[in-house]
């Protein structure tokens, strides 16, 4: 009976949506339209250059990882300045987005790292990859490169350590690592990280953004990474022909596949419910206007922060992207400690972020981390602020 209500409930409530939501608005079509537009710009930008590598990468790490090398180096028992000094300076290697991270966070975390260097390295891996550090700097002026480095070291292991605190019964507690296969004797430590290191390159040129400028290093880096990517999976096909056996390619795959499944449609829910919300990165489309947005984050006071802070941990921000939208901001009237929190909060966690990691770690851990992180970036953001104002 109680099925039957909640069905009954259910359709009523989609028919009550139908029939008094105003789609003749303009500004309520126009969001439909950019959270669909959103959705196709996230699936061809992200999932095939982005997203398939990193759930081949959780897949491998589910299988062919040693259950007690996560512990050695990422578990609660681990020592702290190992797995927080690793945790916290990933971000350098990967230049992925918060999107990107969830299927690398998830093969870490089921196989039995501590919540605290797992929660270390889910912050900092999108939060302060070189690539961006160096543009802020460029870009918006050395202070704020400089902040941004500092403060995202230092927000994931005073985050990690806050989390591994508060969760630490359940951290303990826990015996939930996944159902992998032990690394195969049949292959050296040096073949695996060779295994892992090919994969992550994939990962770090396939994803590789056009820079705004066609000079420089790492336009020159753009303009190859295809031939760089193919070679790696040639050298890829060669590893995976010789050094394993078919049963291993497929549970591989099927590992890969697993994740995917977790974590894709909870992804596309985010992303076009961020569209629809706040529209695409510099597009004044979404249901919120952007006047609106700008309004609140001018000057330096405890709300302007605080209202950055959260804009920034509700918005998707592609890699990279978070720069010339915050130039923009900054010629509006945005604040410097607002811009700066925005900074901090944005690239690192994001609605569609805040969802699948809900379904990994939890509700309450969820909102945790989430909390720490606009907590923190409005204190850091305010301090900035006043330092620079």
């Amino acid at each position: 009976m109680n099925n039957q209500w909640r069905k009954f409930f259910l359709y009523v409530g989609a028919f009550l949506i139908l029939y008094l939501t105003p789609f003749n608005n303009v500004r309520l079509e126009g969001a439909i339209l950019e959270a669909f537009k959103m959705a196709g710009e996230y699936a061809r930008e992200h999932v095939l250059f982005c997203l398939i590598p990193a759930f081949f990468i959780a897949g491998a790490m589910a299988l062919f990882i040693s259950q007690n090398a996560i512990l050695k180096y990422f578990g609660a028992k681990a020592k702290k300045w190992i797995s927080y000094s690793v945790a916290s300076v990933s971000g350098t290697v990967l230049a992925v987005c918060s999107c990107t991270v969830l299927p690398l966070f998830c093969g870490l975390y089921t196989r039995g790292a501590g919540i605290g260097p797992a929660v270390a390295f889910l912050y900092s891996a999108p939060a302060i990859n070189v690539l961006a550090i160096i543009l802020t700097a460029r870009i918006l002026g050395w202070e704020f490169g400089l902040a941004r480095a500092i403060g995202a070291v230092v927000f994931a292991v005073v985050i990690g350590i806050l989390m591994s605190l508060i969760f630490r019964k359940e951290d303990e507690e826990s015996t939930d690592f996944g159902d992998g296969l032990e690394e195969q004797a049949s292959r050296s430590g040096v073949q695996i990280i060779m295994y892992f290191a090919t994969l992550i390159l994939i990962l770090i040129f396939a994803a590789w953004a056009k820079p705004d400028t066609v000079h420089g290093f790492w336009y020159g880096v753009y303009q190859v990474k295809w031939p760089i990517t193919l070679a790696l999976l040639g050298i890829l096909a060669y590893m995976l022909v010789k050094w394993f056996t078919m049963d291993e390619f497929k549970n591989w795959v099927d590992s890969s596949w697993d994740f995917a499944q977790k974590i894709l449609p909870l992804l596309f829910v985010g992303v076009l419910a961020a569209g629809f919300l706040m529209g695409r990165p510099g597009i004044d489309a979404g249901i919120i206007p952007s006047h609106w947005i700008s309004s609140f984050v001018g000057g330096n006071s405890l709300g302007a922060n605080f209202a950055a802070s959260l804009i920034g941990a509700l918005m998707y921000f592609a890699t990279l992207t978070e720069i010339p939208i915050l130039q923009g901001l900054l010629g509006a009237g945005m604040g410097k400690g607002p811009a700066l929190a925005l900074l901090l909060a944005g690239p690192a966690l994001s609605l569609p972020n805040m969802l699948v990691i809900r379904s990994i770690m939890g509700t309450k851990k969820t909102l945790v981390y989430v909390f720490l992180v606009v907590v923190m970036s409005t204190i850091s953001g305010l301090i900035y602020g006043t330092i620079m104002g």
